[in-house]
């Protein structure tokens, strides 16, 4: 497979995408190549200077460039639900929703709905946004949904009796795996709904390998563990790829013609670094039992469901 890089991004003039998580790392750039490319791009965001910052950076960097910030912070779901009223009153469609956005290895903590603060923000969230979202996207030729999952997902399946962590002793890494597993068995599901419905939006994964972000030193810091925050900068700067190559799988994922439903892409060199790829995943991400029972308790959990993509 030829090197793919952000200069392959097809163009993208008359569609809107949607990039969570675009103040910085994998999310900023994914946000920035799409605008190059033509997107109007929404910005969406918790830190509401940070992403404001964000859109002036691009501007600077892309005179004319079309983005706009609007706050979203996926630990609550009122925010959620207002950002999604936003974005559909404000456009009439959707071509990329690029769920980028996340927490990862934090402290145990709780959402301000009481999700357990990992597989509330990387999974709930999102899935809410992109039920809230669907209509628009639905009516959109040619939309995708693009949700960013970690080589990390491999070390833990979900838990369906304990899925927010009440009842067994908080392992911050095993929770980080399981909220990305939780991606993955989302993209899974809500393409096999894609599909008994004759929707022609595409669902897929990407995830970045090892990509120089600010999410290895987050929870370090919120401990207060300065040598372990000072391991994970010497880490990325050391055996990381950036955030520029990091960013390759999502926009191919997003933007590539041959992406088929349920793809997962990452780099291809050891899904650590490379060019996008065709990426493994463990078998428990193609499951359809768990899917569905993933889907049904997040439903009940968010109070979102997804129009026309029934059971």
């Amino acid at each position: 497979m030829p090197r793919w890089t952000a200069q392959d991004v097809p163009e993208q003039r008359g569609r809107v995408a949607v990039v969570t998580g675009a103040n910085s790392g994998l999310g900023y750039v994914t946000a920035r190549e799409l605008a190059r490319r033509g997107a109007r791009v929404v910005l969406a965001c918790r830190n509401a200077e940070r992403g404001a910052e964000a859109g002036d950076r691009i501007a600077a960097e892309l005179p004319g460039a079309d983005v706009a910030f609007l706050r979203l912070d996926l630990g609550e779901l009122d925010s959620v639900r207002e950002f999604a009223a936003t974005v559909s009153r404000t456009y009439d469609r959707l071509d990329l929703l690029v769920n980028n956005a996340g927490v990862m290895a934090l402290p145990l903590g709780r959402t301000a709905d009481g999700f357990e603060t990992q597989f509330g923000v990387n999974h709930l969230g999102h899935f809410a946004l992109t039920g809230l979202l669907h209509p628009l996207v639905a009516d959109t030729p040619g939309a995708r949904i693009v949700t960013v999952s970690s080589m990390v997902h491999a070390l833990s399946n979900i838990d369906l009796d304990d899925l927010n962590n009440d009842r067994q002793p908080y392992r911050k890494w095993i929770a980080y795996a399981r909220s990305k597993t939780a991606n993955l068995l989302f993209t899974h599901e809500l393409a096999r709904r894609l599909s008994r419905a004759g929707s022609d939006v595409v669902a897929a994964a990407a995830h970045p390998g090892y990509a120089s972000t600010n999410l290895q030193t987050a929870g370090p810091r919120m401990e207060g563990r300065r040598s372990a925050e000072r391991l994970m900068e010497l880490g990325n700067r050391v055996f990381a790829q950036s955030a520029e190559a990091g960013a390759l799988p999502s926009l191919y994922a997003a933007t590539a013609p041959d992406v088929a439903p349920d793809t997962f892409v990452g780099p291809s060199f050891a899904m650590w670094r490379g060019s996008p790829a065709p990426s493994r995943r463990a078998p428990w991400t193609r499951d359809d039992r768990a899917g569905e029972l993933l889907w049904a308790a997040s439903e009940e959990l968010t109070g979102v469901t997804f129009e026309g993509l029934k059971d």
